[in-house]
């Protein structure tokens, strides 16, 4: 088909200081469907790195842009979105091997998600501190003010190349940081259109900074101590290592997770299915929220599963860019490999598969598996691939220890009716998202979004997130005696 995106044209994977700039070293991007080369981009070496730090810093400790013109520059970067709407999901469809519905509505998220934070960034205020109500503190008042911390580097994943990158960058520039991005390797081709948009928008020089780089170049990034913030989306091995890294410097961890969504026997079931479906294989289940176990009541089990199995078999999987295609590949041949032998080995261990497993190149037909052992990889560990495991509970308390029974604490979901379960899911789920009525993959961007135990620390949403990249400080003024 003909893409609106324009390869050929597209500047390098480098935007320091204003500038596009180039590179000897050079990166692949691979259509994720057909595996071919497509298109090579600039890979950052050590002196673009540094570039990059300088001229941030040179934003970072000058007098900077005020809230009101920050927050026009991030409407403006709306709009640019708005009108790049089908080389962005021309990009993301390259970048991912999303379906063109799954980049359709990253892209709607994306532009509501930056207007957020324009909006924040007009809203940031302190809080006045009752300090004259303390023993002999008459004729003192105290108050917070919130100050940007400098640079903030924000690294993000393959799974969300524009929607994550802009809830880290958004809130960064709209406190008044100076923002290195460091994308996933996978996703270049939608950072470079998100950094033309900062360009397009009027961001000054150095306050928004692009580097496509390698782990070596990324590694001496978040070392450098002039970076204040560091935010992070990946798996929890690589946030622990940049967290040691980090040292007492302030950083944002979303991390993994094993999500689970919990079926009552008096809920609803065609409203619950059909939100369970997309939640489990949009992105072919590479979510951090995607329902992994989807926990379900005894009484109902046949009929859900019945029911999830008939909806399964009509997803239409293959290439991602036709509009019809509900599941397209995972981001690599060895990805897809990868998620086969999970599922192998836990069909090896006893587990029962009962729709797809199937794998060519990066495609993998959606999977949908019961009677999975609890010490294989499926139970233990994020697939991050289109499986789900079934598994049934005769009592309430029974599926929400199962949904705890992980190191992760990101999300969960419970579909039922009566309050006591409602009240149940609020206390006793040990997560940092509990959502009733819908899956654990429902998020709207305005949320505090964030996790607990493995799942990392830390809040996404703008109204929220811009607050975390600010210092706060406390003022106190005491008249004249």
């Amino acid at each position: 088909m003909t893409r609106a995106l324009d390869l050929a044209s597209m500047p390098s994977g480098l935007y320091i200081g204003g500038r596009w700039l180039n590179s000897g070293n050079k990166m692949p991007v691979r259509d994720k469907f057909t595996q071919e080369t497509v298109s090579e981009i600039a890979c950052a070496t050590q002196d673009h790195v540094g570039q990059a730090l300088e001229t941030a810093q040179a934003y970072a400790s000058g007098e900077g842009l005020p809230a009101f013109e920050r927050s026009e520059v991030l409407s403006r970067i709306a709009d640019e979105l708005a009108a790049r709407r089908e080389q962005l999901i021309d990009a993301i469809v390259l970048d991912t091997g999303f379906t063109r519905k799954d980049a359709s509505g990253e892209i709607a998220r994306a532009m509501q998600n930056i207007r957020l934070s324009a909006e924040e960034t007009r809203r940031v205020v302190g809080e006045m501190v009752p300090i004259s109500s303390a023993p002999g503190q008459a004729g003192r008042m105290a108050f917070t003010v919130h100050q940007p911390y400098g640079i903030a580097v924000a690294i993000t994943p393959f799974n969300s190349p524009l929607n994550t990158v802009l809830h880290k960058v958004g809130p960064a520039f709209g406190a008044g940081n100076a923002v290195i991005l460091k994308p996933a390797n996978q996703t270049p081709l939608t950072a470079i259109l998100l950094a033309e948009c900062f360009d397009a928008a009027g961001a000054p020089e150095g306050s928004f900074n692009l580097l496509c780089a390698g782990i070596e170049d990324s590694e001496t990034l978040i070392q450098d101590p002039r970076v204040r913030y560091i935010a992070f989306t990946g798996s929890t091995r690589v946030g622990k290592h940049i967290q040691q890294i980090a040292g007492l410097r302030k950083t944002q961890m979303e991390l993994g997770s094993i999500s689970a969504t919990i079926v009552c026997p008096d809920a609803d079931l065609d409203a619950a299915i059909g939100k369970i479906i997309p939640a489990t294989f949009r992105k072919a289940g590479q979510v951090c929220t995607s329902v992994q176990i989807l926990l379900v009541h005894e009484d109902i089990y046949a009929s859900v599963r019945e029911r999830l199995l008939e909806k399964v078999s009509k997803l239409v999987v293959g290439d991602p860019s036709a509009d019809d295609t509900d599941v397209g590949p995972l981001i690599s041949p060895d990805a897809a490999d990868r998620v086969a032998n999970w599922v192998k080995e836990a069909c090896d261990a006893g587990a029962d598969l009962l729709c797809g497993g199937d794998v060519d190149g990066a495609m993998m037909q959606p999977a949908v598996l019961e009677n999975v052992p609890e010490n294989v990889k499926l139970t233990c560990s994020e697939v991050f691939g289109p499986v789900v495991t079934l598994v049934p509970f005769k009592h309430f308390d029974e599926a929400v220890a199962r949904a705890n029974a992980t190191p992760y604490g990101l999300a969960a979901g419970v579909f039922t009716g009566r309050l006591n379960e409602v009240l149940t899911s609020m206390r006793g789920l040990d997560v940092g998202n509990i959502h009733i009525n819908e899956t654990s993959s429902s998020r709207v961007d305005l949320m505090p979004y964030g996790g607990i135990k493995d799942s990392g620390f830390g809040k996404e949403g703008p109204p929220h997130a811009i607050y975390e990249m600010m210092e706060e400080k406390l003022i106190t003024i005491t008249a004249n005696q």
